[in-house]
């Protein structure tokens, strides 16, 4: 096949690439510019798309030899990513910027001028796991080692996604024998660091970075019952499940530490509570998506584990489609879930699909003796 091989300029990628190439396929390396300020130098596991990322990148191509190429897409990636973060901030939600990375950029934008210049397949450094059904369809399965399982992140690709997906590393038992397997093969990034925390935020400051796009004005701290129990400073910075950063300065009645429940972006209020409170019992979300073929009949419930987080724990759960609403019935409660962030579905190891959560209901209502 021919494959486009995305190379960030990390070991994983450059792994992927190499062995796309060992397969036999034909392949074409190429680095995603997505920042826009392209001066800017890597610290340590901070950062993405420096300078010597994109250097790196093209090392590695260069002694798998493979052609390589840098394309632009850093007004796609400030339209489809940053932008809806600070929207989502600024609506009081959490997003994801990872999810809505892969989902407009790495598989909508990139696969869609790879396919249009002839390529068979995508190839990325992701750890997941892509699977032929006899009837021709793929599913999207989590990796090998659920560890460095990366199949959360991948939730929001379609059967036509899938289709044109390759993942190299998916089987592979540990991140060890990857590094291993780079130093190998004569590769300079064998021992770089793995990036982490929001790539276009390499200060890891989210309430400074937040604070000059959205704007950041005290506000009322409220409690359950809506008396006011203290000021912040601006509840875009907030976000349900957060415990740090309220500074009201006395203790609850009961002496437990607050919770972040909820904030409400029109009225600029925050509101705390004991952390039995952040026990979800149910969620729905919309810009629901199928990873390969949906359930026979999404209308009428069905059984199926749910997770919130990319590292998070999957739980056990019951689905339906309302009114084209994914909503989700937990088994049991699951505490700090917040509207913005995704709930994808899992049916074992096999990715089902996911939505947004627009909505949750608490499985603690204000009023009982521990809320």
């Amino acid at each position: 096949m021919r494959v486009l091989a995305a190379m960030s300029g990390g070991v994983d990628s450059a792994v992927a690439a190499a062995r796309a190439v060992e397969a036999g396929h034909d392949v074409v390396g190429v680095h995603l510019a997505l920042s826009r300020q392209r001066g800017t130098l890597r610290t340590g596991s901070r950062g993405c798309c420096t300078i010597e990322d994109a250097m790196d990148a093209r090392r590695a191509a260069t002694l798998l030899g493979i052609p390589f190429y840098v394309w632009d897409f850093s007004e796609r990636f400030a339209e489809d990513v940053v932008e809806d973060f600070v929207a989502e901030y600024a609506a009081g939600r959490t997003p994801n910027p990872c999810l809505r990375c892969n989902e407009k950029i790495k598989f909508a934008a990139l696969m869609e001028k790879a396919l249009a210049l002839g390529f068979d397949a995508v190839a990325t450094g992701h750890y997941a796991d892509v699977r032929v059904m006899p009837d021709g369809s793929r599913e999207l399965h989590r990796a090998a080692t659920w560890a460095k399982d990366q199949s959360y992140v991948l939730g929001v690709l379609t059967a036509e996604q899938l289709a044109h997906a390759m993942f190299p590393l998916g089987a592979t038992p540990s991140k060890e024998e990857v590094r291993a397997e780079a130093a190998a093969r004569g590769l300079t990034v064998a021992q770089k660091p793995d990036s982490h925390d929001i790539c276009f935020i390499p200060d890891g400051d989210t309430r400074g970075w937040l604070a000059e796009r959205v704007g950041l004005e005290d506000g009322a701290i409220l409690d359950r019952a809506g008396e006011r129990i203290g000021t912040h400073r601006g509840a875009a910075a907030f976000t349900v499940g957060q415990r740090k950063g309220l500074d009201i300065g006395y203790p609850a009645p009961d002496g437990k530490p607050r919770y972040v429940l909820e904030v409400r972006p029109k009225t600029n209020e925050v509101v705390v509570g004991p952390r039995e409170a952040l026990a979800i019992g149910q969620l729905a979300g919309s810009r629901l998506s199928w990873a390969g073929n949906p359930p026979a009949d999404p209308a009428t419930p069905f059984a199926c584990e749910v997770q919130v987080r990319a590292h998070g724990d999957p739980v056990p759960a019951t689905a339906v489609v309302r009114d084209g609403e994914l909503v989700v019935t937990l088994d049991a409660p699951l505490d700090g879930v917040a509207p913005g962030q995704s709930a994808v579905l899992y049916l074992g190891t096999r990715v089902l699909g996911q939505a947004t959560i627009d909505r949750t209901v608490s499985a603690v209502p204000a009023g009982t003796p521990s809320g």
